[in-house]
């Protein structure tokens, strides 16, 4: 009788978990000690060339977090959104030799705005998500745990290399850009295929669309229950930045 009241309790717990929002992934106790973190393969590309700076209003990040295991349909998928990118983008004669750098303010992350929500299927994400499950999922998502907003602020990335992907000429066209990214202090790297347009009024629109796992990032994606409960690892990332031709050089960081 004691065992099935603590199980019963136990379950109980869960499902309100869930329900809260299928957590965001916690980052993994280190195994190893600071020295031995992961080498980044290259050093960020030199800005050279015009500077375009990034225009927040005009510019979006998105997120789609995915809840998973046996349990996911307790809890809700969510949008994480951003409205705040900042940064320029430098482009010389040579497209290939292009670079950026994006600041992502953390602490500004929107949870399952509306609007961004009825963009997606209605059948992954259904307009009925709580305050409650919202507020809960940007508290975990900004907690010491995983993002840790009040020591780490922001994201940053930074340009590593462009390579082409088909014809790029100098107005338009889609490169493959390796990503060099600071979460929490921890560089990783990924590639990303980036469309590009260069308009006459003095704007750079570039967008793109990937799968990026959590773990890629250096977090380790939720679980608990033996994986009955569950943040896969996989994210579906979308981006679409317009820049502005600077007034004067923008200097790089």
């Amino acid at each position: 009788m004691r065992m099935s009241q603590r199980w019963k309790l136990l379950s109980t717990l869960s499902l309100v978990l869930l329900s809260g929002c299928p957590a965001p992934p916690r980052l993994p106790t280190p195994a190893t000690p600071p020295s031995a973190a992961p080498t980044v393969p290259s050093v960020p590309a030199p800005h050279v060339g015009t500077p375009f700076e990034i225009l927040p209003q005009s510019s979006l990040l998105t997120i789609l977090v995915y809840r998973g295991g046996t349990l996911a349909s307790a809890g809700h998928n969510h949008v994480i959104a951003s409205h705040d990118l900042s940064g320029a983008i430098f482009v010389p004669a040579e497209i290939l030799q292009s670079s950026f750098e994006l600041h992502i303010p953390v602490a500004t992350f929107t949870v399952d705005e509306a609007a961004l929500r009825a963009q997606q299927s209605a059948a992954d994400f259904p307009a009925d998500v709580s305050a409650g499950a919202k507020e809960g999922t940007r508290h975990n998502m900004l907690g010491e745990a995983l993002l840790d907003a009040q020591r780490s602020p922001e994201i940053v990335l930074r340009s590593l290399k462009l390579e082409p992907v088909g014809t790029a000429s100098t107005d338009s066209g889609t490169v493959q850009a390796q990503v060099q990214s600071s979460v929490r202090g921890q560089l990783r790297s990924f590639t990303v295929p980036v469309r590009y347009r260069l308009a006459g009024n003095g704007t750079l629109e570039v967008s793109g669309e990937l799968q990026l796992r959590q773990s890629e990032l250096g977090l380790t994606p939720f679980s608990a229950l033996l994986g009955a409960l569950q943040v896969k690892d996989e994210m579906q990332v979308s981006f679409h930045i317009v820049a502005r031709r600077a007034a004067s050089k923008v200097g790089s960081r």
